[in-house]
């Protein structure tokens, strides 16, 4: 077993954001080779975005602004560096199916990599952003989800009646780290 990084979709934003927004759950990648030959100064719109913050789901080609860890199979990643091995030869054109296969493994590698010290459901987002020179950099963060119980909830109450609790949201928002 390995862990890779798996598209995760919290709302509907991504569908709103990029060209194509990659499923829930694909294997994913961060895919910043998609963009080696774009002219970086000059992306706008959808395909800005996917630069700024996208990772590259491995079953549709979309993109994802969140990844989550997960744990994979060898199979699963044998599926995950086939797909995007005929990928890169598809639509990169890689010179043959041997160069498209290592560059597949070297993204995979480095993609297990980001997941390799944290726990599966560990929550990763990316940034791109241009460098000097013409490059760019790509900074990965970790989120955390808090365990911290719900500072407002639905309660019914009888109209005239006073109710029994008074919470302080402000001792509550300490309790809970925010």
């Amino acid at each position: 077993m390995t862990r890779l990084p798996r598209t995760l979709r919290l709302d509907a934003s991504d569908t709103l954001v990029f060209e194509r927004a990659a499923a829930p759950g694909e294997w994913a990648v961060p895919g910043g080779f998609c963009f080696w030959d774009d002219d970086l100064a000059a992306l706008s719109g959808r395909r800005r975005q996917a630069f700024r913050a996208g990772f590259l789901g491995l079953s549709s080609f979309g993109w994802a602004t969140l990844v989550e860890v997960a744990e994979a199979s060898a199979a699963a990643r044998g599926a995950a560096v086939a797909a995007l091995a005929a990928h890169l030869l598809a639509a990169y054109g890689a010179p043959d199916e041997a160069a498209a296969r290592a560059a597949a493994e070297e993204e995979i590698a480095f993609a297990e990599s980001l997941c390799r010290d944290h726990p599966p459901g560990t929550v990763i987002a990316l940034s791109r952003t241009i460098e000097a020179g013409g490059g760019f950099r790509e900074r990965f963060r970790t989120l955390h989800r808090r365990s911290a119980a719900p500072v407002f909830a639905a309660v019914e109450e009888d109209e005239g009646e006073a109710p029994a609790e008074r919470p302080d949201l402000a001792a509550l928002a300490r309790e809970g780290g925010a």
